[in-house]
């Protein structure tokens, strides 16, 4: 009754509100996502020109013996399926077999999406100790997911960045069949049926597809002292160029032969993603931003949110359990409606949490919150009710 005696400026103030709030919490999204992709480019530059060519007619099948060779897991049948349509990589340190198991139970154990095949594997780096390397073997032999990359002792590059390099040489030489791969982290979530549908829905072509949580603007580290320190000499531009956030991306199968072909002329010391971005516009190819990926940001949890996003960050293997528990109990239950109150709800709380007085409070709650589902076998929806 109090709202039907307003007067029009007060109405006028609380519809400002409305479209201020929305503003902020979709505004930057929105402007990325439909208003500033990329369009199909005319390659000019000669050096573009040969990357992609090289690309085109690169064929590393008839070398598997000998790549195998840096590979001591090599998994070489891993893609019998002609038809495989995505492909995901999960990086993980050869340790972590509780957080793989994780991934196992919860949203890596998907091999259809849409009735379109799909397929999880977990790409390691080099082990320290010989009974580190038994361990894995052992677990490749029970599960069959396992791909053991080696390092090069002569690479320029490491950690991280070369195992990236590995894994997409692994895709050229053991799965050209998969039509794209996705790269992520042992510790995100990841909504195989959402990235899936939207991959299925694109209306053009999928090639040239570099796609995720697209960073831009981000400076070069030039402190000296730092770990990460990337001279002009190496890096002379003020900018480095748009990449996909490193927490999961996708790139079309065409993409990972540019990217690895680039890579040979790029001797950077920057973190992974940076590096793929690298290399990406050595090949011509733009990153296609996507607000459904988190990047390295954590999500708070809300099921239809989750139905609607790609990916979650910063998630272990408890979390993981009960979030896919109870998204399970959630399947095509959310209407457009309860899709934008769980958008809105998910994304105002992670906001929140960002800032100094509601961290602490927002991690005890969200602690609180997956214990209490854990013990009472509740729902988010359910405790609401």
């Amino acid at each position: 009754c109090s709202l039907c005696r307003l007067r029009t400026h007060q109405w006028c103030f609380l519809l400002f509100n409305v479209l201020l709030f929305h503003g902020l919490l979709f505004g930057a999204d929105f402007v990325e996502e439909y208003l500033l992709q990329p369009t199909p480019g005319v390659y000019t530059d000669g050096l573009v020109v040969d990357v992609r060519e090289k690309a085109r007619k690169l064929d590393l099948s008839k070398a598997r013996e000998n790549i195998s060779k840096a590979y001591p897991i090599a998994n070489p049948d891993a893609c019998r399926n002609s038809d495989l349509f995505l492909l995901t990589l999960v990086f993980s340190s050869p340790a972590n077999v509780t957080q793989r198991d994780a991934v196992r139970r919860t949203w890596g154990n998907q091999t259809l999406t849409q009735g379109f095949p799909v397929r999880t594997l977990f790409f390691l780096g080099s082990t320290e100790t010989f009974s580190a390397q038994e361990a894995l073997m052992i677990e490749s032999g029970l599960h069959g997911d396992l791909v053991h990359g080696h390092a090069v002792a002569d690479s320029s590059l490491r950690g991280p960045t070369e195992r990236t390099i590995l894994a997409l040489r692994w895709v050229i030489a053991f799965c050209p069949v998969a039509r794209f791969v996705l790269l992520t982290k042992d510790s995100v979530f990841v909504n195989i049926p959402a990235i899936g549908g939207y991959l299925l829905g694109l209306h053009r072509h999928p090639e040239d597809l570099y796609l995720g949580r697209v960073i831009k603007r981000d400076s070069p580290d030039r402190n000296p002292n730092s770990p990460g320190y990337l001279p002009p000499a190496l890096y002379l531009n003020k900018y480095l160029p748009e990449y996909c956030d490193g927490a999961a991306y996708v790139l079309s199968q065409d993409v990972v032969r540019k990217v690895y072909i680039a890579s040979a002329a790029v001797h950077a010391p920057v973190p992974a993603d940076v590096f793929v971005g690298i290399c990406a516009q050595k090949a011509g190819v733009t990153p296609t931003h996507s607000a459904r990926f988190s990047g390295e940001k954590h999500i708070h949890y809300n099921a239809c949110c989750y139905h609607y996003l790609f990916s979650s960050a910063g998630m272990e293997g408890h979390a993981l359990d009960t979030v896919w528990a109870d998204l399970g109990l959630k399947v095509g239950v959310c209407s457009l409606l309860q899709t934008y109150k769980g958008v809105v709800t998910c994304k105002a709380l992670t906001y929140l949490e960002k800032l100094p007085f509601f961290k602490s409070k927002g991690e005890a709650q969200s602690h609180g919150s997956l214990l209490f589902l854990q013990v009472n076998n509740l729902t988010p929806g359910s405790m609401s009710e």
